[in-house]
């Protein structure tokens, strides 16, 4: 079946649910043969949306499913982003998957993502899937890359590395604490960088590996392929740069991958951290809030966010007495990826005490 779906056929079947006392059906919708093309003439470009897409399983937007039957949900066909697109994206505050239309997507836990993944660790079955193989940029993601090479290089933590004008940010000219002429260790950076998504703390450390930055650039690509991450590419160590492309289903693997290394597991998780500059002491604090949360057993993590990529975030998580990987890529609130992984524990949780936990099938997903 075509991964391209229609809206008209998404309304419909959200209608018809209303209409049937909120029953819980299949709908599916005749494909889309081409993309939606729009000519924004007040800008004077041309951006390219995809189709926008059905609900594999319609139900209530507000309802939580009491029952965790596999859902996978798809709007497209895997796409790597061009560079017109990055350009319209810039211009316009808007993010990849906004353009491709992928926050038309709907999705029976009302999740704000566009893009979403949930796999049980130990057994790779995945339970939930949403536009699981759309690429899109990935913002600070990418540290979880560079800790992964960071760590394997093996190179010594306690040396000391100096932030220079070459780890400022010229991308999108984000700030930072770390001023020029700060020196740190190199296990100090790596746990800025993954803890407080530091990015002059990840461009310091990938400038100093040996062979400089291309090496280490070709070093997470390597990494990358040996994962089985086919859609994924990098270009910088901090992922300000969208060039940085994964897909959900690849960062799961990353993720998984990640986890076997306690370092990544300890720094990612870490609440808070203080590292001392010249004759000032620096506090840093974890950009993910559900590390402090009680309610959750967190075992990795790690948060992005630039405009092209939209709010993202990955973790290890135990729910339900079972590990799970979360990925939510494209969420368009400040604080809605941390309410869809909420999302996904209650609904994880809910069925598990009924029984209801199932699992995807292992062939590859499709609506």
């Amino acid at each position: 079946m075509s991964l391209c779906t229609s809206v008209e056929a998404a309304t419909k079947a959200r209608q018809s649910t209303t209409r049937t006392a909120k029953a819980s059906k299949v709908v599916k919708a005749k494909p889309v043969a081409r993309k939606v093309v729009r000519q924004a003439k007040s800008r004077g470009r041309v951006v390219q949306q995809a189709p926008r897409a059905s609900v594999v399983r319609a139900v209530s937007s507000n309802a939580v499913p009491a029952r965790l039957a596999p859902v996978s949900i798809n709007a497209a066909a895997p796409v790597r982003p061009s560079s017109n697109l990055a350009a319209a994206s810039s211009a316009s505050g808007t993010s990849f998957g906004q353009l491709y239309g992928l926050h038309h997507t709907q999705d029976p836990l009302d999740l704000k993502s566009s893009v979403a993944l949930v796999m049980d660790q130990d057994t790779n079955e995945v339970v939930f899937a949403k536009n699981s193989e759309a690429v899109l940029p990935i913002a600070s993601l990418t540290k979880l890359m560079t800790a992964m090479v960071m760590v394997e290089a093996k190179l010594p933590l306690e040396e000391t590395i100096t932030v220079t004008a070459d780890d400022v940010d010229t991308e999108k000219n984000s700030s930072s604490r770390l001023a020029v002429g700060a020196t740190l260790t190199r296990g100090e950076l790596l746990h800025l960088a993954l803890m407080s998504s530091e990015n002059r703390a990840a461009h310091a450390l990938g400038r100093t590996y040996p062979g400089g930055l291309p090496a280490f650039v070709l070093a997470m690509n390597a990494k990358a392929r040996s994962l089985g991450m086919a859609d994924t590419r990098y270009v910088d160590p901090t992922g300000l740069n969208s060039g940085n492309q994964s897909s959900a289903k690849d960062l799961a693997s990353l993720v998984k991958a990640a986890y076997q290394q306690p370092l990544i597991r300890e720094l990612s998780t870490s609440h808070e951290y203080a590292v001392r500059v010249g004759s000032r002491q620096l506090q840093f604090h974890n950009t993910n809030s559900l590390v402090r949360n009680p309610a959750w057993d967190i075992g990795l993590q790690k948060t992005g966010y630039i405009v092209e990529a939209g709010r993202c975030l990955v973790m290890q998580a135990k729910m339900a007495g079972r590990k799970f990987i979360m990925v939510f890529l494209d969420s368009a609130g400040k604080y809605s990826r941390q309410a869809d992984a909420e999302r996904v524990r209650r609904w994880i949780e809910s069925a598990t005490q009924k029984g209801a936990l199932s699992s995807l099938p292992h062939n590859k997903v499709q609506s």
